[in-house]
């Protein structure tokens, strides 16, 4: 869409708006005449009819209108008509002509941005002050000799020996829990092995499951459990074997 070439209807002009334009800067036509509602209407019109929106004849439109609504506004103020009134028709042609000149070098800049940005768009910088700022003079406070040497003096001595004891394990002889067993098959005939465990340690309740097994190989007790996870019943075996002699290989009944 060529701007200068838009076609318009008004009710003091008909033509195109390069004509208009020539008119009210040779002085020909008054600008007060002129209705700029009717010319953007007739724009927008024509701009419709192209079904694009064409930024470059948008941007050379405001050019054109923006000045025709500066000498409409000069000519509302005596001062601004009189400096109006000084300046000829070819000095008007030439600040419009500048205008458009200076519209043209900003759409080429705003182009080049565009494409810079487009073809950096992937890179990152780094963010932080700038090289060449200034830098702050930073000043220390008063600082005391004693201090940095009692600082210095506490580097320098051993550090305390680390404690390693609650990390040690301790586990108990297996036959401290094969006398236990025994007293307690003594004195009954069958036993909880859970509840003889209460109150002991980890380590220790591994220990008493080894004496267990050590009982269990020896023939000296007999072990039930009614299901997994179940609690263990430990019972004195019928017709036991001395203690220390050879007995039968492990097992376990399930109820």
């Amino acid at each position: 869409m060529i701007v200068r070439e838009l076609e318009l209807d008004l009710d003091a002009f008909e033509g195109p708006l390069d004509l208009l334009l020539t008119l009210v800067l040779k002085e020909e036509l008054e600008p007060a005449e002129v209705d700029v509602a009717e010319i953007v209407i007739a724009f927008a019109l024509g701009l419709a009819a192209t079904e694009r929106l064409d930024l470059d004849a948008c941007g050379e439109f405001l050019v054109l209108v923006s000045a025709l609504l500066e000498l409409k506004a000069r000519g509302l103020f005596a001062d601004e008509a009189a400096e109006l009134a000084e300046l000829g028709a070819d000095e008007a042609a030439e600040e419009l002509a500048r205008r458009l000149e200076e519209y043209r070098r900003v759409k080429e800049a705003a182009a080049l941005l565009a494409e810079r940005l487009e073809a950096e768009r992937d890179r990152y910088f780094r963010l932080g002050p700038a090289p060449l700022q200034p830098r702050p003079d930073r000043r220390t406070a008063p600082q005391d000799p004693a201090l940095l040497a009692r600082a210095l003096r506490s580097l320098a001595a051993e550090p305390p020996q680390v404690s390693l004891a609650h990390m040690e394990l301790r586990f108990p002889p297996v036959t401290q829990f094969l006398e236990r067993f025994r007293a307690v098959l003594r004195r009954r005939s069958r036993f909880d092995f859970e509840g003889e465990l209460r109150g002991l340690s980890r380590a220790e309740q591994a220990v008493a499951f080894l004496a267990l097994l050590d009982l269990r190989k020896a023939g000296e007790i007999e072990l039930e459990q009614a299901r997994a996870f179940a609690p263990i019943l430990v019972a004195r075996a019928v017709g036991a074997a001395a203690p220390g002699a050879k007995g039968k290989a492990w097992s376990a009944r399930s109820a």
